[in-house]
C-alpha cells in the first residue's frame, strides 16, 4: 500500500466534522479526496523520505505563500509543476490542527477549481 490508512482516516474525520461529503479513490499509488468532482486533497508516501505527505489543491496564490514554508514543496511529478497544488511533508501534517488548516485551504479553493477529468 502506498498511503497511510491512519492519515486517510484523520482526513475523513476532518471532512466529516465539517459536514462535507467527499468521494475518495485510490490514484497513482496514493489516495485522493474529491469534492464536487474536483480533487481537493490527496495523500501518498514521499519515496525520497518514505514518509507521508499531503497533496493540497489550494490555488496559485496560496501555493506561492505556502512554498515559503519549509514543510511545503512544489507539486511536480512530471517535470512540469501544477500551479494550484502543493506537497506538504509529514511535519506539516503531524498535528490535527495543521492538517485541518491545509484541508481548509483546499476546501476554500474548491469552488474556483476546474473539474477534474473523469477517470
Amino acid at each position: 500500500m502506498a498511503f497511510d490508512e491512519f492519515l486517510k482516516e484523520r482526513i475523513e474525520r476532518i471532512f466529516h466534522k465539517k459536514g462535507i461529503h467527499t468521494a475518495g479513490r485510490k490514484f497513482m499509488g496514493g489516495y485522493s479526496f474529491y469534492m464536487d468532482d474536483k480533487m481537493c486533497v490527496g495523500i501518498d508516501i514521499d519515496k525520497s523520505t518514505n514518509k507521508n505527505r499531503l497533496v493540497a489543491r489550494i490555488g496559485k496564490t496560496a501555493v506561492n505563500s505556502a512554498l515559503k514554508k519549509s514543510v511545503c514543496s512544489e507539486f511536480n511529478l512530471t517535470g512540469k509543476p501544477l500551479k494550484d497544488f502543493v506537497f506538504v511533508n509529514s511535519l506539516g501534517i503531524d498535528s490535527d490542527k495543521d492538517l485541518e488548516n491545509w484541508i481548509q485551504l483546499a476546501i476554500d479553493f474548491n469552488p474556483y477549481a476546474k473539474s477534474s477529468k473523469k477517470i
